[in-house]
């Protein structure tokens, strides 16, 4: 991926109601990439919290994108890529608000796509699974199969938040879904796009309040079946 001046890096977080810790979860971000020589912007895509997130995420030096209602992660995600693509960003980035990733891991996941083919880069919390419950290790695990099984995707973390995209991911990738199971419809858009799609590991970061946060393993029932209805229906209608 070659690029000539200033690497424009967008970082992305979809937010609902994370008042109590976007602030610190914005500083440690900034703290990392201000080091670095890329041009970046944290944007923060506030999904209808009901909480003081908007406001948080403002103090702490974010650009913010309010949706009056809750959309669902897919959605926010999408809202936010949009952003970095009308603005030509050269690369995007998607973290969790809650603070399950490491900034650095978000770092290493741009260099690396900076300097690689990659269209697409999936951070894998299941390449060193240390930390994750065994509750998440199956639900990841399971729905991940089902990924493949449905798209013929081969990805060790199909559900993982933290994904960078090049400037051509950027501008070619979209989705249909809202929720959670756009994760594994961006890896299918993307494999019907022939973009080029890797993982690399990463160490989530799991506390009292991140473990309440995201997906549980009942709602995969949900996108298990709102995965296999898209695929019925395209399947159909090619």
């Amino acid at each position: 991926m070659a690029h000539r001046g200033k690497v424009r890096v967008a970082l992305i977080m979809p937010a609902y109601n994370e008042g109590s810790v976007i602030a610190s979860v914005i500083q440690k971000l900034w703290a990392v990439f201000e080091k670095t020589n890329y041009s970046f912007q944290i944007i923060v895509v506030d999904d209808g919290s009901k909480d003081n997130t908007l406001s948080e995420a403002k103090r702490a030096g974010a650009y913010t994108i309010r949706h009056i209602l809750n959309t669902g992660s897919g959605g926010a995600t999408a809202t936010g890529l949009s952003y970095a693509q009308r603005h030509n960003f050269d690369v995007a980035c998607t973290c969790d608000a809650d603070g399950q990733h490491d900034p650095h891991d978000v770092l290493r996941g741009v260099d690396e796509i900076v300097h690689s083919d990659f269209d697409l880069l999936i951070g894998s919390r299941l390449i060193n699974d240390n930390g994750m419950s065994r509750i998440k290790i199956l639900g990841n695990k399971g729905l991940t199969w089902v990924t493949r099984l449905l798209f013929g995707i081969k990805v060790t973390d199909s559900q993982s938040g933290l994904r960078v995209l090049s400037s051509r991911g950027l501008q070619e990738l979209k989705w249909k879904t809202t929720g959670y199971e756009f994760c594994s419809e961006m890896l299918w858009r993307a494999r019907q796009l022939n973009l080029m799609v890797g993982e690399f590991p990463i160490q989530a970061i799991y506390t009292e309040y991140s473990k309440l946060k995201g997906q549980n393993n009942w709602n995969a029932i949900n996108i298990i079946k709102s995965l296999l209805t898209r695929r019925v229906i395209e399947l159909f209608s090619e």
